[in-house]
């Protein structure tokens, strides 16, 4: 069936035969719920039920979701859509399922994980019981995974709707009994991640050498939990209940699979091929730290597909509980090569690390963030190889980190600067100029005028400021060669108690 009038203005007769004849092929296809079927317009965004009729005001009020080329909620089979997508993803409408196996569904990804994919195609095809012409095993548990998921269904819950609805089909279906068996069926649809161990006073992570250790080589605190009951008098673990951990999920796969996705690749490569260059500052690209990097390093700027990503990270209360202190820390990964519209999306955001609480890492973050920095470095030194599916090539990629983003506080935990005292200035340094309070005992900054220019008025004016003209000029921030040089021979132990004595396994 021809989806082109899904791009076509709303005002036209296209648009509107094209609305008619999709709710004519929802009524003969789909399974109605109370009379009810899932709206599919920008707003509903097949979250919601709605009559015919109002599905039909929606479409033509509000439009519909330009990524919804394939009819899965409407009873349209993996095999019925024969048009490509032909929107511009310009816009987000939300990371729907349909959408993630379109992406990976590529020639690329699905070369580099075979053996997961004939369990994905098998499913697709199996029909849900014998004679089921709607629903095919893998359509069927899409379906009432994102249902569980839009809606905070429990776990629970949700086995008992799969073991109520497996009763109430034909015999031979092959709807999964409970969450765990459909969740075994998504597996290859599902990101990768890495559960990692840590010690409870952030001293290491239990990986590499220390993978087989039970306890802290810094300070002795065990790996997992003690008991507290009085039946454990000699101290003894919960089995396998780790005291604290961090989510790890490794880059290398997930930036593979936006170049699986034709568009995505072209998206990558827009600040190259799409841009305007007039010499105005409208992207990324146009910076001077972006032209500096292209000159001190050619092979990297030779290929505009090369990765420049900008790292944030933050605490936050996942309660929502301001009264509460605890505070976890995700890492964030923005690409710059898309375009402006694009990289600070939620689809394209990329939450690499999640590192738990209660109590904030602090300056010893740099301990969580060494499974990033491993796969960051391998992406610099030595590149990738990964399929691009819009130039129908392999390629060598290489990623560096372009930027971070971070308040004050968060910049000295990552940088390993102090931004507390009388020098808290990492480009004054030294030349910090600061006054103590008398009364309040607070330390405030002065002379920001030295960062104007020469003959900026402000700089002449006593009586707005501190009483005298300002005629310095701004320190020179350190170069990365000065800062190495600096820190080269600092030795950091990490950890926020000192050694404990016990026994280390």
């Amino acid at each position: 069936m021809d989806r082109s009038w899904m791009t076509r203005p709303r005002i036209s007769d296209e648009y509107d035969n094209g609305v008619e004849d999709f709710l004519q092929f929802a009524k003969h296809n789909a399974a109605p719920i109370g009379g009810l079927y899932l709206c599919p317009c920008v707003n509903c965004l097949n979250g919601r039920r709605q009559s015919l009729d109002d599905i039909r005001t929606h479409l033509i009020c509000d439009g519909i979701s330009p990524n919804y080329t394939k009819w899965i909620w409407h009873g349209e089979l993996p095999q019925m859509s024969s048009s490509p997508s032909t929107a511009p993803v310009d816009k987000e409408v939300g990371d729907r399922i349909e959408d993630m196996l379109r992406d990976l569904g590529q020639e690329g990804f699905r070369q580099a994980h075979s053996p997961y994919y004939e369990s994905l195609d098998t499913d697709s095809t199996t029909p849900l019981y014998m004679g089921c012409t709607k629903y095919t095993r893998l359509s069927a548990v899409l379906g009432l995974v994102n249902l569980k998921a839009r809606f905070g269904w429990s776990d629970k819950s949700f086995n008992e709707l799969l073991l109520l609805l497996k009763n109430m089909l034909p015999v031979d279906n092959t709807l999964p009994k409970n969450h765990y068996e459909a969740n075994k069926i998504l597996c290859p649809v599902g990101m990768e991640y890495h559960k990692i161990h840590a010690c409870p006073n952030d001293c290491i992570l239990y990986r590499h050498q220390f993978a087989e250790m039970r306890s802290c080589p810094t300070c002795g605190a065990s790996r997992y939990k003690v008991k507290s009951d009085e039946s454990s008098v000699d101290g003894s673990t919960y089995k396998d209940c780790p005291s604290k951990v961090c989510w790890y999920l490794p880059v290398i796969p997930r930036f593979k699979r936006l170049f699986a996705n034709a568009q995505d690749a072209k998206n990558l490569t827009w600040h190259a091929d799409g841009r305007i260059k007039d010499g105005l500052l409208r992207h990324p690209a146009d910076s001077p730290q972006w032209k500096s990097i292209d000159e001190l390093y050619p092979e990297f700027g030779q290929d505009p597909r090369n990765l420049r990503v900008g790292l944030a990270s933050d605490g936050m209360n996942p309660f929502g509980n301001l009264s509460c202190n605890h505070s976890s820390w995700p890492v964030l990964l923005m690409i710059y090569n898309l375009p402006p519209w694009l990289c600070i999306k939620r689809k394209y955001i990329m939450m690499c690390m999640m590192i738990a609480g209660p109590r904030q890492p602090g300056n010893d973050i740099d301990v969580y963030l060494a499974p990033l920095i491993e796969d960051l470095r391998k992406l610099w030194v030595e590149g990738v190889d990964v399929y691009d599916r819009n130039a129908q090539e392999t390629f060598r990629l290489r990623v560096m980190i372009f930027c971070t983003i971070n308040d004050f506080p968060a910049y000295g935990n990552l940088s390993g600067y102090s931004v507390k005292g009388h020098h808290a200035c990492p480009i004054c340094e030294k030349d910090t100029s600061y006054l103590q309070l008398k009364h309040g005992k607070k330390t405030v900054y002065t002379r920001h005028r030295r960062f104007l220019k020469a003959f900026h008025p402000y700089r002449r004016m006593k009586k707005a400021f501190n009483g005298t003209s300002e005629f310095d000029s701004a320190p020179i921030p350190l170069s990365g060669h000065e800062v190495f040089d600096r820190v080269k021979n600092i030795v950091t132990i990490y950890g926020k108690t000192q050694k404990k004595d016990g026994s280390h396994n």
